[in-house]
């Protein structure tokens, strides 16, 4: 019975911790990309002490990569809570697609190309 095989919880359990640290790591990420626009801006007055342009864009897209770190975090401690009470009750979870990790990867593209562009239009 899978209930009582302690691979099943260990390697739920690594599972868990590894969306727990790519959570973290979006956080941290998130953080650095919303200070990058105070960086910008004081490197722009640095050079043009006149034109400040405001780095709202940073800030906002930061500020979002921090609390979709906090989201995956949530999600995936549900995620294991739900992985669990499965395999004790003898549900089958083996076929189940993992659709947090395509979200957030096309998540994350979406605002690598936001980055990006602006990045090199905005100067």
């Amino acid at each position: 019975m899978p209930s009582e095989d302690p691979r099943v919880y260990l390697a739920a359990e690594r599972t868990f911790l590894a969306w727990i640290r790519t959570g973290l790591a979006m956080m941290g990420f998130g953080f650095v990309v919303a200070r990058f626009g105070l960086f910008l801006r004081e490197i722009e007055f640095s050079q043009h002490p006149l034109s400040i342009r405001s780095g709202k864009f940073t800030l906002w897209a930061g500020t979002a990569m921090i609390l979709l770190g906090v989201i995956v975090n949530l999600f995936s401690a549900l995620q294991y809570v739900r992985f669990v009470s499965a395999v004790r009750r003898g549900t089958p979870v083996v076929d189940r697609p993992v659709t947090m990790a395509v979200a957030i990867a096309l998540i994350l593209a979406v605002t690598g190309v936001a980055i990006t562009i602006y990045l090199v239009f905005v100067r």
